[in-house]
């Protein structure tokens, strides 16, 4: 109970600070952003068929409302679809031991009022961030931070357009 309540807590946490984040503005974009028209329900779904359209696997989808709830704040729908492939997931960690805290991706999806909300961190700001002046032999981390961010982009500018 205790280990559930301090996920929820960090799942929270982390979709506070990534909110929090766009007010703020830097050199990069920090997140990649999409509003759906549609509820909630048919927005989610939309979401989770154009992840697997792209290539990747449904992690898991964390409920984030309690955990905001609980703490005070007053929220409608509010997951957070956790998403990879399999073998970045593993491989990556090993290699990149620093950029664990960022897999596997994610995006927030809430509803506000007629509409609902999509939000992701950039993989290009993730880039900035963990590895500014990187060498040449990691020239392969800087091609899936671009995939990443090619692929979040299309994805929740096509649940977006979704009708």
């Amino acid at each position: 109970m205790k280990n559930l309540i301090f996920k929820q807590f960090i799942i929270s946490t982390i979709v506070i600070l990534m909110l929090a984040s766009m007010s703020v503005q830097a050199e990069g974009q920090r997140l990649i952003m999409g509003r759906s028209s549609e509820a909630f329900p048919e927005t989610m779904s939309v979401l989770q068929a154009e992840i697997k359209k792209a290539g990747y696997t449904i992690s898991i989808v964390q409920r984030v409302d309690i955990g905001l709830t609980g703490m005070g704040f007053q929220t409608d729908k509010y997951r957070v679809v956790f998403f990879g492939k399999a073998e970045e997931i593993k491989k990556l960690p090993k290699k990149y031991p620093k950029l664990t805290p960022y897999l596997p991706l994610a995006i927030a999806i809430f509803a506000e009022q007629d509409e609902t909300i999509l939000t992701a961190m950039s993989p290009l700001f993730i880039a900035q961030t963990y590895a500014p002046g990187a060498t040449a032999d990691d020239a392969e981390l800087h091609q899936i931070f671009q995939r990443w961010q090619k692929d979040i982009e299309s994805i929740i500018e096509k649940v977006s357009q979704a009708e």
